[in-house]
């Protein structure tokens, strides 16, 4: 296990540095604006060392698992079509259905394999909108410095241990150890972005891993929900919210809780840990319910974990959480 994380790790920070170099000199870089949550021009695309990271992972775990190469096969082509597309946007913007369109042809193609291997039609279609709804989630969501990489890193962590043992509980901690490579570059000062090469990458790797622990624990699948919850509430209600004020849902903005949170705040380094306090939180409820829970218990418990979440939502959209938090900044400066 060391050795493969960190024969990743080192992996994903060699890679890193080479992408920010590569950017640079392309002169890939992101510029502030008023739909941005960052105040200078930054490098992108260092989220492809991610991808390295995954696919090679991926390939190995094949050679080990050659009965499920094509479930393998399935997932790589997937993660290169959506990597692929995000690469190109990142030189060279596209139109939002182009890319949707290739996130659904991933989507399909990973959800055709996952049919072949597993003969449930319900699985497979599942992985379809699993693996559409959190490639594009994971792109909303990675708006300030290291929150969608440290929340990949959780996340995955929590698949891993659902799925100890087995091949693709291996390729979650690949991925952990990718974005702990990532991260430095990333946070707490970023200098360099995942781009849409890695975040939408890390949303697919998500799914993936999703619907394997789903696969292997179909009678707890509702706990595969808790690990996500943070990215799902909020990427889901603010998505909601626009739709219902006839806004223009696809195109990009700086109206996601966490991103009015670090505006309040005037930093990302206190909203990334919150974010991280609440996933990290998840995994506790995983643990105990995975250990303990029936189904049914397990399914109330997950309502309302995101009920709860839904509410710390609303609190940070209407700035009451931050609120309190500067008058117990104050009282202490008093």
């Amino acid at each position: 296990m060391m050795v493969w994380l960190a024969l990743f790790f080192a992996m994903a920070a060699v890679g890193t540095w080479l992408a920010r170099a590569y950017a640079v000199h392309r002169n890939l870089l992101d510029q502030p604006g008023e739909r941005r949550s960052h105040g200078t021009a930054t490098p992108r695309g260092g989220g492809i060392s991610i991808v390295l990271v995954l696919l090679v992972a991926a390939l190995a775990l094949a050679m080990r698992e050659p009965s499920r190469g094509l479930l393998w096969v399935g997932f790589a082509s997937g993660l290169v079509l959506v990597a692929g597309v995000g690469w190109w946007d990142d030189h060279r913007p596209l139109p939002a259905s182009l890319r949707i369109g290739v996130h659904g042809l991933a989507a399909a193609m990973f959800a055709f394999v996952v049919y072949g291997t597993y003969g449930q039609a319900w699985l497979a279609i599942a992985t379809f909108g699993v693996a559409l709804g959190l490639t594009n989630v994971w792109n909303f969501m990675d708006g300030i410095n290291g929150l969608a990489a440290s929340q990949a890193a959780l996340v995955a962590a929590g698949y891993a241990a659902i799925l100890s043992g087995s091949a693709w509980g291996w390729l979650g901690w690949a991925l952990v150890a990718a974005c702990a490579g990532f991260l430095p570059f990333n946070f707490p000062r970023a200098r360099i972005f995942l781009g849409d090469v890695g975040s939408g990458t890390l949303g697919f790797a998500m799914a993936a891993l999703a619907i394997a622990a789903v696969a292997q624990r179909r009678e707890s699948w509702p706990l595969a929900l808790v690990p996500l919850s943070a990215f799902l509430v909020d990427a889901g209600l603010t998505l909601g919210r626009r739709i219902l004020r006839g806004e223009p849902w696809w195109r990009a903005h700086a109206q996601h809780a966490y991103q009015e949170w670090a505006r309040r705040v005037g930093s990302h380094v206190p909203v990334t840990f919150g974010y991280a306090a609440w996933t990290a939180a998840g995994l506790v409820v995983v643990s105990v319910l995975g250990a303990r829970g029936g189904f049914f218990l397990t399914l109330a418990a997950v309502f309302a974990w995101y009920t709860s979440g839904a509410f710390l939502w609303w609190c940070l959209q209407r700035g009451d959480i931050v609120s309190r938090q500067d008058d117990q900044t104050e009282r202490r400066k008093g």
